[in-house]
């Protein structure tokens, strides 16, 4: 299966599930989660594509740049339409990247270590599912809407699970 068929299957599940939240629930701090909004999250798997698609054009990622945009955070529609165009968008010949990143809080050197935009686009699929399996603990703090079965499950872990029941 193509990587943006995979990416947009994610997204598809994604944004189904936060169109049967209302906007209260959306916005709704999360105990469970420290208080972050399932919006939030969304947010930060959207935003972590939106920097990768800017980086394809410089040749530079970082992260860490990301705008933390309100609107994609309170408005569920805004998010659903930025999920659209990022998988419509991911098919993009592989170029190498140079990740900059700054893990250390109380310094402001830079590391820049190569990478390639498949790499980075393979990252941030595992990143959104884990950030998807909060948002499924969050959702089941405000809501009793049904998931798919493997929404936030990573698809190793989904096989791993039939083979354990075979």
């Amino acid at each position: 299966m193509e990587l943006q068929q995979v990416i947009r299957n994610v997204f598809v599940q994604l944004t189904e599930s936060l169109e049967q939240l209302s906007t209260e629930q959306y916005r709704l701090p999360s105990k469970i989660l420290f208080n972050a909004t399932i919006g939030q999250h969304t947010r930060h798997i959207i935003e972590l594509f939106i920097e990768l698609e800017k980086g394809y054009e410089s040749g530079t990622v970082n992260y860490e740049k990301r705008k933390r945009d309100y609107c994609i955070e309170t408005d569920k529609r805004v998010a659903a339409g930025l999920l659209h165009k990022i998988y419509t968008s991911l098919n993009r010949p592989d170029k190498e990247l140079i990740l900059e990143s700054n893990y250390d809080e109380h310094s402001d050197e830079v590391l820049a270590i190569k990478s390639n935009y498949y790499r980075e686009v393979i990252y941030n699929l595992e990143h959104t599912v884990h950030h998807m399996a909060l948002i499924r603990v969050g959702i089941a703090e405000v809501s009793t809407i049904d998931l798919p079965e493997g929404f936030g499950v990573a698809s190793s872990t989904i096989k791993y699970r039939k083979v354990c029941a075979q």
